[in-house]
Formats: C-alpha cells, sequence, structure tokens
C-alpha cells in the first residue's frame, strides 16, 4: 500500500525501509574527558554494530623509556595514568628488582599494598562518580566524589602529592612514605569514616528505581565473550568469572579478603563489583596497619647488573598490569608496559550492540576505561 500525503510518499509497515545510519561520538565526551572517538552503526536508534578508537594522544612513553637509567624510568611510568600512578611505578620497580635481584624489605611490602589499596578506594570511587554522572544523577556523582577527598588527603599524606606519589624505589619505598603512629590513626579514623559513607551510598544507590532501571539488563557482556577478549579485572568478575590476581601475588598472601563476583554480566554487576570492591580494600588496609612489621623500608645493598627481559604482573584497579624491560649498562631495554584498559575498551564494543544509542556510552564506561593510559599502545588481534 502506498499512499501519498501533501505530496510526501508514505508506505505501510511492511514496506517501509530501514537505512543504517553512522553516529559518531567523540573525540571528545563530556562525560569521558579523555580523547578517545565511537563510530556506532545504529538502525532505528539500536547500536548494530560500535568501533572504538584510541590512540589519538599517543605519547609513547615506552620508547622514551628506552635506554633511561632504571630508576630514572621507574620513576616516569607514573606519568602513564593519573590515577593508576602507584600501580605503575610499583610493577616497574617489580620488573627492576625481579631482574637484578632485589630483596625488598617486608615492611617496604605491605606499604606498598597499603598505597595500592589506597589508590584502589580512590579509582573505585573515581568510576562512581564518573558513572553517576553519565547517567545524569549529579547528585551521586557529587557525593562521592567529596567522600573520595578523604582518599585524596591519604595519599597525600603518604606520599606528598594527590597524584603522583613517588612512593616505590628500587628495593623498597621512599623513607617519606614509611608509616608512624600519627599516619597510622589518620588511616584508621578515614577506613571508618568510609566504610559508614561508602556504605550509605551504596545502599541509596541500590534503591533508586531510576537508577536501577537504566542499568539493569544494560550493556551485557557474556562471560565466554570476556574470555574470548581476554577482558580482566573487575569487568571480568561482572561476568561471573572468579580470579583476582592478587590471589596469586606474594605480596597479598598475608591478607584475607574476598574475590568479588556477580553473574548478570551487564552494567549493574560492574557497578557492584566495584562498590563492593571498596568494602575489600578497606579490609586489607587494616590488616596492613594491625600487621605491618618494623624494620627498614628500602633495600640500599645492591649493584646493578645486566639482565634480560623480566616479566611482572600486578592487579591494578581496572585489573592485570603487566610492565617488562632488560637490563643493560644500567639503562632499560626492550619496554613494554600493557593496561587493562586495551582489551576491556575492546570489549565494550560489543556490549553496545542491541542497545539504544543513548546506552552507548553507558555500556563502554561500565568498564572503567582508561583512555590515557591505553594511548600508548597498540592492540594485536588474533584471528
Amino acid at each position: 500500500m502506498v499512499t501519498y500525503e501533501d505530496g510526501l510518499k508514505t508506505c505501510s509497515p511492511k514496506e517501509r525501509q530501514v537505512f543504517e545510519t553512522e553516529v559518531d561520538m567523540g573525540t571528545v565526551h563530556p562525560a569521558a574527558l579523555e580523547p578517545y572517538r565511537v563510530r556506532l552503526f545504529v538502525e532505528d536508534e539500536i547500536v548494530k554494530d560500535a568501533e572504538i578508537h584510541v590512540g589519538i594522544n599517543h605519547r609513547g612513553i615506552e620508547r622514551i623509556m628506552e635506554g633511561l637509567p632504571v630508576e630514572k624510568g621507574n620513576a616516569l611510568t607514573e606519568k602513564v595514568c593519573g590515577i593508576c600512578s602507584n600501580a605503575h611505578i610499583w610493577n616497574s620497580c617489580r620488573a627492576g628488582e625481579g631482574a637484578i635481584g632485589i630483596e625488598v624489605p617486608e615492611r617496604a611490602i605491605y606499604i606498598r599494598v597499603l598505597m595500592e589499596e589506597l589508590e584502589r578506594l580512590h579509582s573505585h570511587m573515581l568510576y562512581l562518580a564518573h558513572g553517576s554522572e553519565v547517567l545524569s544523577h549529579e547528585t551521586f556523582s557529587m557525593r562521592i566524589f567529596y567522600i573520595r577527598e578523604s582518599v585524596m588527603d591519604l595519599l597525600r599524606m603518604m606520599g606528598g602529592n594527590r597524584v603522583q606519589y613517588g612512593a616505590s624505589v628500587l628495593g623498597g619505598i621512599r623513607p617519606r612514605a614509611d608509616l608512624d603512629a600519627m599516619r597510622t590513626q589518620k588511616i584508621l579514623e578515614t577506613m571508618d569514616y568510609l566504610e559508614d559513607k561508602v556504605g550509605d551510598f551504596v545502599n541509596r544507590f541500590v534503591r533508586d528505581p531510576m537508577v536501577m532501571s537504566r542499568i539493569t539488563g544494560t550493556g551485557q557482556l557474556s562471560q565466554k565473550e570476556a574470555l574470548k577478549r581476554e577482558v580482566t579485572g573487575p569487568t571480568l568478575r561482572a561476568t561471573g568469572y572468579e580470579f583476582d590476581l592478587r590471589r596469586e601475588m606474594p605480596e597479598y598472601e598475608p591478607f584475607e579478603f574476598d574475590v568479588i563476583t556477580q553473574d548478570t554480566c551487564d552494567v549493574k554487576a560492574n557497578i557492584v563489583v566495584r562498590a563492593l570492591e571498596i568494602f575489600e580494600a578497606i579490609k586489607i588496609i587494616r590488616q596492613v596497619l594491625k600487621d605491618v612489621p618494623e624494620g627498614p623500608v628500602v633495600n640500599r645493598d645492591w649493584e646493578m647488573v645486566d639482565s634480560p627481559v623480566y616479566k611482572s604482573y600486578i592487579e591494578v584497579p581496572r585489573g592485570r598490569c603487566y610492565h617488562s624491560y632488560g637490563v643493560e649498562n644500567g639503562r632499560m631495554r626492550h619496554v613494554i608496559i600493557r593496561t587493562p584498559s586495551m582489551s576491556n575498551i575492546g570489549a565494550m564494543q560489543e556490549s553496545c550492540i542491541g542497545h539504544p544509542i543513548q546506552d552507548a556510552q553507558l555500556c563502554i564506561v561500565s568498564c572503567d576505561p582508561c583512555f590515557t593510559c591505553t594511548d600508548r599502545a597498540i592492540q594485536v588481534i588474533r584471528l
């Protein structure tokens, strides 16, 4: 059936043709402040395919590190990411210590764990804040940002800076980042405050019917697809896969904590996993402060020697982080850094498909992407 109304041709529903439309997001999005571009291919506002492009702000940090003295190169790794700066310098020092054969004092290991869990706290709360912003819930966003400031104060207290703390060095930690009675008491008081305030925030968040209707069933990524794309960290655990690299790290052997998983594989699962991991991080921090041994915080009794490439993996807030390099005449060679966002972002292309275009950004940011640390890598896809 074809009719004409005011000179315009109209068709019956069976005869109507749907044309594919491409919609671009980026390179700047108000809720994701780092540069990236998403190509969405839609039909009737439903996403049929997606392509995420990074590399717009490629910095080539590994190339810059090539040939630098090891300790200077380690310090540069903090510039990879402004959120996981402690994780990168710790893992880089860890690789160097393994390559050269440096024994790290036990007290330094405990304080490294403390710094990493403090960083996990601030990163997960930043995720909840930006997620609330994408959901257009400014009250939730500002509330969790306000709570997060207490953790930023602790990081500044320990390292002297809110973003790059410079705690780890080859052989341990800087003496300025050591614990004393005042710092221990301040951290314990803040953990009590966080447990109360974050608990209240999470309860309000999951009981909000508008928020739950938006995130439940949205951005589903099956466990099979997640494993195929080598998804890691909380994004993998949100598919029900119980794996946390901290369970395999000797630094975490003295501490008890639960591996948080969810099995709904959607945006809600991603949020709940990270929210509950906040309380596990608090649990670990309290154990560190209770059991931290006495002794030196840095071992300087070692000599720089040549070494083949040594690999180091740790669990950072977004998943598995990899650093490797060799040492030649005291300088770094064959430097490689792999951050978890590389594989996680790629999987988010799949999670967008089948959802309305207005939910695409929500699906993408559900993996807590860090485009800054990804913009120094290339991805090789195995066919």
